[in-house]
């Protein structure tokens, strides 16, 4: 595979990097925090837009098991687990899209609820900066990575997920790497972004 180099009709998008999700946290993903280097070091190329986003939940969240939902209680609004991290690069990051702020829905993709009802302005954002192609990486594969690539690609954006800067919950996610590719996103590797 030839490299591929980032420009402005390319967006890199770091899904929920936050310290709930990563060692240590209240919902901890396994080697979450694996995902920072590469991430860092992608966003330092020249896409033209690097965004992030952060469940931002409110204390009743109906996500959480208190509310009879599957979660235990995290990423808080303006609590430090629903901060990004600390080690993520920030600096090159230019927007940044909370999700999943309203207590009766809950928002795995980076774009709309789960509902399908409420976007959350990322599509329009993109569409506004003329992004054709995607790179997602960030936390965790089979949930908010999986759910922001399947709507990326139904929304006509050429979708590739960063393999080395994903990291799932579960141990074996080959189901849905097979889902994925069955609907033409790809998973590339982060050496494979590169400056020309």
């Amino acid at each position: 595979m030839s490299t591929i180099s980032p420009g402005a009709e390319d967006a890199l998008l770091i899904i929920d990097v936050q310290n709930d999700f990563l060692p240590g946290g209240a919902l901890a993903v396994p080697d979450g925090d694996h995902v920072i280097a590469p991430l860092n070091h992608l966003a330092k190329l020249g896409f033209g837009c690097v965004v992030a986003t952060q469940d931002w939940h409110p204390i009743d969240h109906m996500s959480f098991v208190e509310q009879g939902g599957p979660w235990p209680p995290h990423c808080r609004q303006s609590t430090y687990g629903a901060a990004l991290a600390s080690t993520l690069n920030q600096a090159p990051i230019g927007y940044v899209i909370r999700k999943g702020r309203e207590a009766e829905c809950d928002s795995y993709s980076a774009f709309f609820d789960n509902d399908g009802k409420k976007t959350t302005g990322l599509d329009g954002l993109l569409r506004a900066l003329a992004i054709k192609r995607v790179f997602i990486g960030g936390l965790a594969t089979e949930y908010c990575v999986a759910a922001t690539a399947r709507d990326a690609q139904r929304l006509g954006l050429k979708t590739y997920i960063i393999e080395d800067a994903v990291q799932g919950i579960a141990r074996d996610i080959s189901t849905t790497i097979k889902q994925l590719n069955t609907l033409g996103i790809r998973f590339i590797a982060s050496d494979f972004i590169g400056d020309t």
